[in-house]
């Protein structure tokens, strides 16, 4: 079966490939390289953080 390396795209026969689904360690690293600096991702549906709520001071709740 041929396939297609992720990370360059060159085919390649699955069974001869030693760093599947990647074509070589360096494409193996590019792609794991992507993973730990967030260039990729699992999409998740947006919620919202507590830091982005708006906070009250002790003044607000004076009132």
């Amino acid at each position: 079966m041929r396939i297609k390396c992720p990370t360059c795209k060159r085919e390649l026969e699955w069974e001869d490939a030693a760093y599947r689904p990647f074509c070589s360690d360096r494409c193996r690293l590019v792609d794991l390289g992507a993973w730990l600096t967030e260039q990729r991702g699992i999409p998740t549906e947006s919620q919202p953080d507590a830091d982005s709520r708006p906070r009250q001071s002790r003044a607000d709740d004076a009132d």
